[in-house]
């Protein structure tokens, strides 16, 4: 008698066929796309052919395609992808389990055992962290018709168990995404409806290998769905090929994703793909490679540097990303207009502050020295001391020798407060501008390898330069200790004696690397290591006499990682009403000193 792999070997496209009749007969589409999964097939018949019938079924009942957008989206706003996925799929069990039980007798028994072996293979996963433990428990619940154990895992059994009422694909959604924020990651700071903003557009952005293709973009968002709707349905841990065992994610500790592995083909493409969402760099190739070889090092060694003044001012072409970027400027645009007053009334308190700080400034102060101007008050040392201080000698201070960066998280996790950091930034310019102080004012997001800067005003522009921060637009990743040493290196090479950086974030330091192959397979830039390297980089220009302000408008959650990368040098901002105050303090704390 043939075993399953061997009917696998034999006739694999007979199997094919027949996997895919299932899913058309349950489903009553045969118009469905269907790739069912052999090598699933090869590890256990039962488990391949039953989530090939749950695939019927959700296509039945739900918008599967509704579910596997939100995935995507979910994952684009920094959700562990392995962890969603179990989420996903313990819901769809329950959603259509139950469905299928009750209305196909004949899948009870196939359902039966494939749980048995899903359990059994992956028990030791499941075990180890607290949404596996779940899973576990509602999969022998299910084998065994009742469940005892610790009472917040019977809570959460009862809490999905409402999933067997379900009658719309938006009910499954607000499931997982509460699952997953309750048990996953409690800290996960967006909500369903920020969630689901996200544009199928802004996706494009995200790290998917097949984003690369120069097809029509819903080609390829497609493609990935397909993707992710295999895996929601699959009992197998998500891209599996060329990887070796992972731990679960851990309980309390840094989010572990999987890196993404592309190949050198792809890579080579990857640079022309940074420039058709981000524009043409403004720097020749030859001179980024110079910046890039010298500061990505270390942690940063696999990165790359992509310099530009964004696609509205240097478009490849007129694509869905310049369409965007071009409505979101007239947003910000209206959002200034709507708030015009409050804006202005900050400029001027900023502006009024520094004047007067720069006015004390131009106060002369004079020193006793054995030179200039003879003190008659000293005279008396003349013979009895060996103090040959005599003379008072005028310091003249130059009170604008001042230089400003400002460098500003462009990651996609800054959407929701997006308007509000750009009339930040476009006040400090302002009020810069009032006082003739030079500033440079960049954002930065990392966009597959390359770490993007990009450049709203330099150090020589005049004041019309400061409009070009409504053109600020976030997506993708953020590499802040990269960003901070690239940028803090051209500080450094100023001739100004008094420099001063402000950095605006939301505290949150978090990449991925897209590795090449044979190439180092550094960890995830995240965490606690992303921290202490972003906090390494502040030290270190404070170190060379750089004045560093962490301007925090993330999460509360999130201080205590600001903390470590800024110290005691960061100032929380709850409103932009307070803005110009909290930051101005600052400023003249370091006017003073």
């Amino acid at each position: 008698m043939k075993t399953g792999v061997d009917v696998w070997e034999s006739y694999p496209y007979e199997l094919e066929n027949r996997i895919r009749n299932l899913i058309w007969t349950v489903s009553g589409d045969y118009s469905l796309e269907v790739k069912p999964d052999l090598a699933e097939f090869s590890r256990s018949p039962e488990i391949a052919i039953y989530n090939g019938i749950k695939q019927g079924a959700l296509a039945k009942y739900f918008d599967q395609d509704a579910i596997a957008m939100y995935l995507l989206k979910k994952i684009y706003c920094h959700a562990d992808q392995r962890a969603l996925m179990d989420t996903a799929r313990l819901c769809i069990e329950e959603a259509v389990g139950w469905r299928l039980d009750r209305e196909r007798e004949g899948v009870r028994s196939l359902r039966k055992k494939a749980l048995e072996k899903w359990l059994y293979q992956d028990f030791g996963r499941m075990s180890a962290y607290p949404l596996g433990r779940l899973m576990a428990a509602s999969w022998r619940e299910k084998l065994d018709g009742s469940y005892h154990g610790p009472e917040q895992i019977m809570r959460q059994l009862d809490r999905i168990h409402g999933l067997r009422q379900a009658e719309t694909s938006e009910e499954i959604i607000a499931m997982i995404d509460s699952l997953y924020n309750d048990v996953v990651d409690p800290s996960f700071s967006m909500t369903l409806t920020e969630v689901l903003q996200v544009t199928p557009e802004e996706l494009t952005e995200f790290s998917w290998s097949d984003y690369l293709k120069e097809e029509l973009e819903d080609d390829s968002i497609r493609y990935v769905i397909e993707r992710v709707t295999a895996e929601m349905l699959s009992s197998d841990e998500p891209s599996r090929e060329g990887k070796t065992d992972e731990p679960a994610p851990a309980e309390g500790g840094d989010k572990i994703r999987k890196l993404l592995l592309i190949d050198d083909s792809v890579l080579e493409k990857s640079r022309e793909y940074v420039q058709r969402n981000f524009g043409k760099s403004y720097l020749s190739l030859s001179e980024e490679k110079r910046i890039t070889s010298r500061m990505c090092r270390g942690i940063h060694s696999d990165c790359g540097l992509f310099f530009t003044d964004g696609i509205l001012k240097n478009p490849v072409v007129r694509n869905n990303q310049y369409v965007l970027a071009k409505g979101n400027k007239e947003k910000t645009l209206e959002y200034f207009r709507t708030n015009y007053r409050t804006i202005r009334h900050n400029i001027q308190i900023l502006t009024d502050m520094l004047k007067r700080a720069f006015a004390l400034r131009n106060e002369e102060d004079s020193i006793l020295s054995d030179s200039g101007q003879i003190d008659p008050r000293q005279l008396w040392k003349a013979g009895r001391s060996e103090d040959a201080r005599l003379f008072r000698r005028v310091l003249r201070r130059d009170s604008m020798d001042f230089v400003v960066d400002f460098l500003i998280d462009a990651s996609g996790s800054q959407r929701k407060r997006q308007r509000e950091v750009a009339m930040q930034a476009y006040i400090i310019c302002e009020a810069m501008s009032n006082l003739g102080i030079p500033m440079r004012v960049m954002s930065f997001c990392t966009f597959w390898d390359y770490t993007v800067l990009r450049r709203f005003r330099e150090y020589g522009d005049d004041r019309s330069a400061n409009e070009n921060i409504f053109e600020f637009t976030t997506s993708s990743n953020n590499r802040d200790g990269l960003a901070i040493r690239t940028v803090g290196q051209g500080l450094l090479e100023r001739e100004e004696s008094n420099k001063v950086l402000i950095v605006l974030s939301d505290g949150k330091p978090y990449d991925v690397m897209i590795n090449r192959p044979n190439a180092r397979n550094p960890e995830p830039y995240a965490g606690h290591r992303a921290a202490l390297d972003a906090g390494t980089e502040v030290r270190r220009l404070r170190q060379n006499n750089v004045a560093v302000l962490g301007v925090f408008v993330g999460e509360e959650s999130e201080l205590a990682a600001e903390r470590k990368i800024f110290g005691k040098d960061f100032a929380y901002i709850r409103s932009i009403d307070h803005f110009s105050n909290t930051v101005g303090r600052y400023l003249l704390r370091q006017i003073e000193n």
